[in-house]
């Protein structure tokens, strides 16, 4: 039985989900490939993802693929009540309540995985990670999983290299067809048209500091600057501190940056990246927004005990007013600020992202393309990878040359078997088609 708002809200939803159907032609083709083959039948899926209208409408290709689908929030501020009560009218199993407590997300993460899933999508490891900590005895129901973001990754790895981890995971974050365009594109138009839309101030002339220059502190960092804003970059990696340098934006440490930005955005992956120490040294009226997976970069306690009092400036804008007077505004209480304060990525880009763990599941589902890993993390199939990004060039109505089977041998490459998709070595890795 499911855990939504209010059923009576699925009319809405049924609204957002069809609008980004018809915006996801990648997701559209693969759903009419799963309606013909059913390659999920018989099989148990559990996602923990954000629950709105793009991830919505994967987890419907999912059940048209065969699969009993359980979703669950991955966030507690970034679900859509109305999108999960139509998702829950659809047959999918859903927990999900805006805002709702750590007690009530918890408790939803573990609804989902109750039944015994044998595939499970994550968004930050929190399936993942409950399942081995709290219902050790459904482990041996689980063929692999799939992690979306660069924090769940983060703590696999952890997990792999204690031991801890029990069956094998695809790293979908890693694919190019995630990372470089998901990351990238979409992190960098959702978290600057979340801070516009929330704080309706403009960007132009403002100095905006990101912290981490990843694939999506480039994208946010992109955005920023072709708004017109002045970018300041902080890292602890110097290559990529070298590369923000090269690609023309300042580059301080955060006690430099904290007296000189307006707004701040995180987009680490770690804890503490903005403490008590930079409030202090902060201006007047800066912003600070997180747009790491979990609200812990911004350090809310520190703000909290530091301030005088704190009042609600405006919708997810709280207002903490420190000693001396000077006010510090945070966004969406310092969670994912694209989806708390916004829709999140574009749904062109998300098109991309969940046809990726749309295949990935099918690649698990068949048993790995037939050898069945031990328990480790994996990337995706190299072929998985470039096949998306051909449907997304076909999509947009585009076309590429392909090598011919003399320029493989010219550079190495293996002779694909069907020459027509000349591609290197696709013929030694699982392709659909």
């Amino acid at each position: 039985m499911s855990r939504i708002k209010d059923p009576t809200l699925r009319a809405s939803g049924a609204c957002k989900i069809d609008w980004v159907r018809a915006h996801m032609p990648l997701l559209n083709s693969i759903e009419d490939e799963f309606r013909q083959t059913k390659p999920l039948a018989g099989k148990r899926i559990a996602l923990s993802v954000h629950m709105e209208a793009k991830t919505a409408y994967l987890c419907l290709v999912l059940q048209t693929g065969g699969a009993e689908v359980w979703a669950t929030g991955s966030n507690p501020l970034s679900t859509q009540d109305d999108v999960a009560a139509a998702l829950a009218d659809s047959g999918v199993e859903v927990f999900a309540v805006y805002g709702c407590s750590a007690e009530e997300y918890a408790a939803d993460i573990r609804s989902v995985l109750q039944p015994g899933p044998h595939i499970i999508i994550d968004d930050g490891g929190d399936l993942v990670s409950m399942i081995h900590t709290e219902l050790p005895e459904l482990l041996p129901n689980v063929l692999g999983g799939c992690e979306e973001t660069t924090t769940g990754i983060l703590r696999l790895r952890q997990m792999e290299n204690e031991g801890q981890l029990a069956f094998p995971m695809v790293l979908v974050n890693d694919a190019d067809c995630k990372h470089m365009f998901d990351n990238r594109y979409g992190t960098g138009q959702s978290v600057i048209e979340a801070i516009c839309r929330t704080t309706n101030l403009i960007l132009a002339g403002k100095t905006v500091v990101i912290a981490g220059y990843g694939w999506c502190g480039k994208g946010a960092a992109m955005r920023a600057k072709g708004l017109g804003a002045n970018v300041t970059i902080t890292e602890v990696d110097p290559i990529k501190a070298l590369e923000a340098y090269m690609d023309g934006f300042t580059v301080l440490p955060m006690d430099a940056a904290a007296a000189v930005g307006e707004v701040f955005i995180t987009v680490t992956g770690c804890n503490d990246v903005i403490t008590a120490e930079h409030f202090r040294r902060m201006k007047d009226g800066a912003i600070l927004a997180n747009a790491g997976h979990f609200n812990v970069e911004v350090n809310v306690s520190d703000l909290e005990n530091l301030a005088a009092r704190s009042f609600e400036a405006r919708k997810n804008i709280a207002g903490y007013v420190l000693p001396g007077g000077k006010t510090l505004y945070l966004l969406g209480e310092g969670r994912l600020v694209n989806l708390a304060c916004g829709d999140g990525h574009p749904a062109e880009i998300m098109d991309m992202s969940f046809a990726l763990q749309a295949e990935s599941a099918r690649y698990i589902a068949s048993g790995f393309g037939g050898t069945p890993p031990a328990a480790k993390l994996l990337p995706v199939p190299r072929a998985i990878d470039l096949a998306v990004a051909l449907r997304k060039l076909e999509s947009l109505g585009l076309s590429i040359d392909t090598l011919t089977a003399e320029q493989c041998a010219y550079l190495g490459y293996d002779v694909p078997a069907n020459t027509k998709d000349a591609y290197p070595n696709l013929n030694t890795e699982v392709v659909y088609t």
